[in-house]
């Protein structure tokens, strides 16, 4: 991967013309042979990029390009856009070699939120005691079963993000399981990072109870993140 921060201007030619004018920015041109230009705002989104199959070729200025000290021109090699770039100072040129990215593994999935759940039930109401992960029902698990010391059970969704149909998933499984004699009366817990108010509003109204998880707390590291208590 190569990084170059460069005074320059950028023209894009093709489906759409658009034009950068000269300003300082970050210039990226990976080994997959993209190439994104991004400036110091605007998040990870660039301004203009060309995306693979393209081929970057460094051209002799022309006679209107006055002091451009270097240019490159980026085709694309099935619709044939172009970007032409005109370097006018370069302050960082810079090569990396980074190897093969092993991907992204995502922190907090379901699987590990359920099974901190499982060993901290005290976060759902004090008391409670696990009967089971996975409890099976006939269209499927519910992700924890908990004994309520009152008597009862308590079904329990877990999601990163809560949705309308996660709220819709956990009904149909309270109606199965309160069928059976020996878990009735159960009632229902919808637990997630984050929960949609429109499912908060749909739980609310169907008797389910919302539980947002600190996954950071739970894990034992302090999230930072300002409560109320």
């Amino acid at each position: 991967m190569r990084l170059v921060i460069a005074r320059c201007s950028v023209d894009y030619t093709g489906r759409l013309n658009a034009h950068l004018p000269l300003a300082t920015r970050l210039l990226v041109h990976k080994g997959d042979g993209s190439l994104l230009v991004h400036s110091d705002g605007g998040s990870y989104k660039p301004l203009n990029w060309m995306s693979p199959p393209c081929t970057l070729t460094v051209v002799e200025p022309g006679d209107e390009d006055v002091d451009v000290v270097e240019k490159w021109r980026v085709v694309h090699a099935k619709t044939g856009d172009a970007l032409t770039v005109r370097l006018y100072e370069v302050l960082h040129d810079s090569a990396h070699e980074l190897g093969v990215d092993p991907g992204l593994v995502k922190d907090g999935v379901e699987a590990d939120l359920q099974r901190l759940l499982a060993e901290q039930v005290g976060v759902i109401g004090e008391g409670l005691t696990l009967v089971r992960r996975e409890f099976p029902t006939a269209i499927g698990p519910v992700d924890l079963l908990l004994r309520n010391p009152e008597g009862g059970t308590i079904a329990v969704e877990v999601k990163r993000r809560g949705d309308i149909d996660g709220v819709e998933q956990l009904t149909r499984y309270l109606e199965l399981l309160g069928r059976d004699p020996h878990l009735a009366p159960v009632s229902g817990v919808f637990a997630a990072q984050e929960i949609k108010p429109q499912a908060k509003v749909l739980a609310n109204d169907r008797g389910i109870r919302c539980v947002t998880l600190d996954y950071d707390e739970m894990k034992g590291i302090e999230s930072g993140a300002p409560r109320l208590f």
